[in-house]
């Protein structure tokens, strides 16, 4: 299970989600779960919620990913680069085929998006 955090999720699991907490929980513990923090979202998230970077960027279960050229290539041409990061990042590669779900708390901004979703709202 590949999971792509957005910035809300990241927020949100720093606040104590329930849901988020469970799936850090996960990437630790259990073999096949995989988290992923872009880089761009985890900026957003520490601007909405300070010290929730190095808090992610310190847990054992969460890859952060950074913004290689191919993916700033991509985020050049959106709006903004936390969703686009987390877009960018879900869309499939060689080792994820499927690409990767959104964990989000805010399902809506992805509503009738390229990507997979799963809702983190309590």
């Amino acid at each position: 299970m590949h999971i792509v955090l957005d910035d809300t999720a990241m927020a949100a699991a720093g606040q104590g989600n329930v849901l988020a907490s469970r799936l850090i929980h996960r990437a630790h513990a259990e073999a096949g779960w995989f988290l992923y923090a872009p880089t761009c979202a985890l900026v957003e998230a520490d601007r909405a919620r300070p010290g929730t970077a190095e808090h992610l960027a310190a847990l054992p279960g969460i890859t952060v990913l950074d913004l290689d050229l191919p993916a700033a290539l991509d985020l050049a041409r959106r709006a903004t680069w936390a969703i686009a990061h987390s877009q960018y990042a879900a869309q499939p590669t060689p080792d994820r085929p499927d690409g990767a779900i959104i964990a989000t708390t805010a399902p809506k901004r992805w509503a009738g998006g390229p990507v997979r979703v799963l809702d983190l709202t309590p």
